[in-house]
């Protein structure tokens, strides 16, 4: 569950007052905001930072650290909206420094999912790879080319040689990308699975705001 601490209203705008900022990872824009419009949250302003991060976890922190800095005086509240993405517990201890919150779970695979459910099946698909709407859309920027398969196709055994299944996290009904996710399974030589998860524990750590 998000905890908010929040932040207090001495010296806020009359602007801020009431007013919560959700500071995201780009890869969770496009379901943020359908969210946001579905459920009538205006309450809620949005700023993401760069969702290619994940290739370098070892940046998130500090990016989100200047956001919090960055934006603190203007807002109500701030939350984080990452899990720990590869950071190892860092995000966390940093967020809970600030006084802000984050979504609890390794990963937005497993929030996608809801963290129980992936919990329950993570030790049996240890050889998955996952794939959400964003990232099935993002194959080519964010696996095909930075892993150098365009390049060099050698290198797919090589890396996805003890991988047996792609399993596409999917959040929305579309048959394109349903496609388009069992053509990445077919590229990396996996068998291909879709798991139709919508939202999951984002919707709902959400509407706790």
């Amino acid at each position: 569950m998000i905890s908010d601490r929040g932040l207090t209203e001495a010296g806020l705008p009359p602007e801020g007052r009431g007013r919560v900022l959700l500071i995201a990872c780009g890869a969770l824009a496009h379901e943020i905001l359908a969210l946001k419009t579905v459920n009538g949250w205006d309450h809620l302003d949005l700023t993401c930072l760069p969702a290619n991060l994940h290739l370098w976890p070892e940046r998130i922190t500090a990016a989100v650290v200047a956001a919090v800095e960055k934006h603190r005086a203007a807002y109500q509240a701030i939350h984080v909206v990452y899990a720990d993405c590869g950071t190892g517990g860092q995000l966390a201890e940093a967020c809970a420094r600030l006084g802000v919150a984050l979504i609890p779970g390794p990963h937005c695979y497993a929030f996608f999912e809801g963290n129980d459910r992936f919990a329950a099946h993570a030790d049996s698909e240890i050889t998955a790879f996952y794939l959400t709407d964003f990232l099935v859309r993002q194959f080519d920027a964010f696996v095909w080319r930075p892993m150098g398969f365009d390049r060099h196709p050698s290198l797919i055994p090589m890396m996805f040689g003890n991988y047996e299944k792609l399993v596409y996290l999917a959040q929305t009904e579309d048959a394109a990308l349903e496609a388009k996710a069992a053509d990445c399974a077919a590229k990396l030589g996996l068998a291909f699975e879709r798991r139709f998860t919508g939202y999951g524990d984002l919707a709902a750590e959400l509407a706790r705001i």
